[in-house]
Protein backbone atom coordinates (compact mmCIF):
# COMPACT_ATOMS: atom_id res chain seq x y z
CA UNK A 1 0.00 0.00 0.00
CA UNK A 2 2.95 2.59 1.13
CA UNK A 3 4.24 1.81 -2.72
CA UNK A 4 1.11 2.77 -4.46
CA UNK A 5 1.56 6.60 -5.83
CA UNK A 6 -1.87 8.00 -4.90
CA UNK A 7 -0.37 7.40 -1.00
CA UNK A 8 2.77 8.72 -1.97
CA UNK A 9 0.90 12.08 -3.76
CA UNK A 10 -1.21 12.21 -0.33
CA UNK A 11 1.59 11.73 1.86
CA UNK A 12 4.59 13.84 0.27
CA UNK A 13 2.18 16.33 -1.54
CA UNK A 14 -1.50 16.87 -0.36
CA UNK A 15 -0.26 16.55 3.39
CA UNK A 16 2.71 19.35 3.47
CA UNK A 17 0.83 21.50 1.05
CA UNK A 18 -2.02 21.72 3.43
CA UNK A 19 0.81 22.10 6.01
CA UNK A 20 2.43 24.90 4.20
CA UNK A 21 -1.03 27.06 2.86
CA UNK A 22 -2.19 26.55 7.00
CA UNK A 23 1.48 28.00 8.10
CA UNK A 24 0.87 30.59 5.59
CA UNK A 25 -2.51 31.94 6.66
CA UNK A 26 -1.24 32.38 10.11
CA UNK A 27 1.51 34.70 8.24
CA UNK A 28 -1.64 36.24 6.74
CA UNK A 29 -3.15 36.89 9.73
CA UNK A 30 0.06 38.83 11.59
CA UNK A 31 0.55 40.71 8.58
CA UNK A 32 -3.05 41.98 9.29
CA UNK A 33 -2.41 42.52 13.10
CA UNK A 34 -5.46 39.88 13.68
CA UNK A 35 -5.09 41.12 17.54
CA UNK A 36 -6.39 44.83 17.03
CA UNK A 37 -9.02 44.23 14.23
CA UNK A 38 -10.83 40.86 14.91
CA UNK A 39 -9.18 39.42 18.18
CA UNK A 40 -9.31 36.18 20.01
CA UNK A 41 -12.78 35.31 18.10
CA UNK A 42 -11.03 34.54 15.00
CA UNK A 43 -8.57 32.63 16.00
CA UNK A 44 -10.88 30.47 18.52
CA UNK A 45 -12.84 30.04 14.73
CA UNK A 46 -9.36 28.76 13.36
CA UNK A 47 -9.15 26.78 16.29
CA UNK A 48 -12.19 24.84 15.54
CA UNK A 49 -11.52 24.42 11.95
CA UNK A 50 -7.78 23.15 12.92
CA UNK A 51 -9.52 20.69 14.92
CA UNK A 52 -12.42 19.90 12.12
CA UNK A 53 -9.82 18.13 9.55
CA UNK A 54 -7.19 17.18 12.19
CA UNK A 55 -10.01 14.47 13.43
CA UNK A 56 -10.29 12.78 10.07
CA UNK A 57 -6.49 13.40 9.58
CA UNK A 58 -5.20 11.14 12.43
CA UNK A 59 -8.13 8.79 11.57
CA UNK A 60 -6.54 8.19 7.48
CA UNK A 61 -2.91 8.67 9.14
CA UNK A 62 -3.76 5.59 11.97
CA UNK A 63 -6.80 3.45 11.43
CA UNK A 64 -7.88 1.35 8.92
CA UNK A 65 -9.73 3.57 6.28
CA UNK A 66 -13.45 2.23 5.89
CA UNK A 67 -16.78 3.59 5.43
CA UNK A 68 -16.98 4.92 8.93
CA UNK A 69 -13.92 6.71 8.55
CA UNK A 70 -14.90 7.83 5.16
CA UNK A 71 -17.82 9.03 6.42
CA UNK A 72 -16.54 11.14 9.11
CA UNK A 73 -14.06 12.78 6.52
CA UNK A 74 -17.40 13.66 4.69
CA UNK A 75 -19.25 14.99 7.61
CA UNK A 76 -16.06 16.97 8.57
CA UNK A 77 -15.00 18.59 5.51
CA UNK A 78 -18.77 20.27 5.11
CA UNK A 79 -18.84 21.29 8.44
CA UNK A 80 -15.97 23.14 7.72
CA UNK A 81 -17.06 23.99 4.63
CA UNK A 82 -19.09 25.77 7.15
CA UNK A 83 -16.89 27.37 9.70
CA UNK A 84 -14.65 28.69 7.14
CA UNK A 85 -17.67 30.97 5.36
CA UNK A 86 -18.41 32.12 9.25
CA UNK A 87 -14.58 32.85 9.31
CA UNK A 88 -14.60 34.84 6.62
CA UNK A 89 -18.14 36.50 7.11
CA UNK A 90 -16.39 37.16 10.39
CA UNK A 91 -12.94 38.56 9.27
CA UNK A 92 -14.55 40.91 7.13
CA UNK A 93 -16.11 43.19 9.86
CA UNK A 94 -12.97 44.34 11.13
CA UNK A 95 -10.23 43.40 8.56
CA UNK A 96 -9.16 43.58 5.18
CA UNK A 97 -8.45 39.99 3.60
CA UNK A 98 -6.12 40.53 0.88
CA UNK A 99 -6.15 39.20 -2.32
CA UNK A 100 -2.92 36.76 -0.98
CA UNK A 101 -4.97 35.59 1.92
CA UNK A 102 -8.13 34.86 -0.30
CA UNK A 103 -5.85 32.93 -2.30
CA UNK A 104 -4.16 30.86 0.56
CA UNK A 105 -8.10 30.67 1.46
CA UNK A 106 -8.58 28.74 -1.46
CA UNK A 107 -6.32 25.59 -0.75
CA UNK A 108 -7.03 25.62 2.64
CA UNK A 109 -10.76 24.59 1.34
CA UNK A 110 -9.51 22.61 -1.48
CA UNK A 111 -6.82 20.62 -0.22
CA UNK A 112 -9.13 18.59 2.14
CA UNK A 113 -11.13 17.49 -0.60
CA UNK A 114 -8.37 16.56 -2.52
CA UNK A 115 -7.45 14.53 0.60
CA UNK A 116 -11.15 12.98 0.37
CA UNK A 117 -11.36 12.27 -2.86
CA UNK A 118 -7.52 10.04 -3.27
CA UNK A 119 -8.48 8.50 -0.04
CA UNK A 120 -11.92 7.61 -1.33
CA UNK A 121 -9.87 6.65 -4.60
CA UNK A 122 -8.05 4.10 -2.59
CA UNK A 123 -11.11 2.44 -0.70
CA UNK A 124 -13.52 2.59 -3.09
CA UNK A 125 -15.52 -0.32 -2.11
CA UNK A 126 -15.83 1.00 0.92
CA UNK A 127 -17.20 4.23 -0.41
CA UNK A 128 -19.94 2.23 -2.63
CA UNK A 129 -20.59 0.43 0.76
CA UNK A 130 -21.95 3.34 2.66
CA UNK A 131 -24.65 4.32 0.23
CA UNK A 132 -25.64 0.84 -0.42
CA UNK A 133 -23.59 -0.23 -3.05
CA UNK A 134 -21.11 -2.29 -4.27
CA UNK A 135 -20.33 -5.76 -3.15
CA UNK A 136 -18.69 -5.22 -0.32
CA UNK A 137 -20.25 -4.74 3.16
CA UNK A 138 -19.68 -1.70 4.91
CA UNK A 139 -17.59 -1.43 7.89
CA UNK A 140 -17.68 0.53 10.60
CA UNK A 141 -15.03 -0.81 12.84
CA UNK A 142 -12.52 1.27 14.71
CA UNK A 143 -9.45 -0.90 14.43
CA UNK A 144 -5.25 -0.04 13.66
CA UNK A 145 -3.67 0.10 10.79
CA UNK A 146 -2.40 -3.24 9.65
CA UNK A 147 0.62 -1.69 7.87
CA UNK A 148 1.25 1.64 9.58
CA UNK A 149 2.61 4.59 8.27
CA UNK A 150 6.57 4.58 8.75
CA UNK A 151 7.46 6.16 12.53
CA UNK A 152 9.88 8.77 11.23
CA UNK A 153 7.12 9.80 9.08
CA UNK A 154 4.31 10.34 11.60
CA UNK A 155 7.02 11.77 13.79
CA UNK A 156 7.97 14.33 11.54
CA UNK A 157 4.51 15.32 10.53
CA UNK A 158 3.12 15.20 14.75
CA UNK A 159 6.05 17.94 15.13
CA UNK A 160 5.27 19.96 11.77
CA UNK A 161 1.86 20.23 13.03
CA UNK A 162 2.16 21.18 16.79
CA UNK A 163 5.35 23.41 15.65
CA UNK A 164 4.01 25.71 12.76
CA UNK A 165 -0.13 24.82 12.84
CA UNK A 166 -0.94 23.91 16.31
CA UNK A 167 1.40 26.66 18.87
CA UNK A 168 1.38 29.13 16.44
CA UNK A 169 -2.51 29.45 16.24
CA UNK A 170 -2.67 29.18 19.89
CA UNK A 171 -0.20 32.22 20.33
CA UNK A 172 -2.52 34.36 18.08
CA UNK A 173 -5.37 33.58 20.24
CA UNK A 174 -3.71 34.25 23.26
CA UNK A 175 -2.10 37.87 21.81
CA UNK A 176 -5.41 38.51 20.50
CA UNK A 177 -6.91 37.72 24.34
CA UNK A 178 -4.48 40.03 25.66
CA UNK A 179 -4.64 42.43 22.93
CA UNK A 180 -7.93 43.39 24.14
CA UNK A 181 -8.46 42.80 28.29
CA UNK A 182 -9.75 38.67 28.18
CA UNK A 183 -12.47 40.14 25.36
CA UNK A 184 -12.96 37.82 22.38
CA UNK A 185 -14.48 40.57 20.11
CA UNK A 186 -12.74 43.77 19.67
CA UNK A 187 -15.21 46.80 20.19
CA UNK A 188 -14.14 47.58 15.99
CA UNK A 189 -15.31 44.27 15.14
CA UNK A 190 -18.87 44.35 16.83
CA UNK A 191 -19.55 47.62 15.70
CA UNK A 192 -19.03 46.53 11.85
CA UNK A 193 -21.38 44.38 9.48
CA UNK A 194 -19.37 41.53 7.73
CA UNK A 195 -18.09 43.07 4.51
CA UNK A 196 -17.61 46.35 5.49
CA UNK A 197 -14.24 47.16 4.65
CA UNK A 198 -14.17 50.95 4.28
CA UNK A 199 -13.22 51.45 7.47
CA UNK A 200 -10.34 49.70 9.11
Amino acid sequence: MLADPMVLILMYFVLPVWLAAGFADWLCHRATHIETTTGAKESLIHLLMFAEVGVPLLAAMFLEVNALVIAVMIVAFFIHEATAMWDVRYATSARTVGPVEQHVHSFLEMIPLMGIISVVSLHWGQFLALFGFGSEPARYDIAWKQQQLPVSYIATVMIVILLFEFLLYLEEFVRGWRAHSGRLAPPKARRHEPGDTTLR
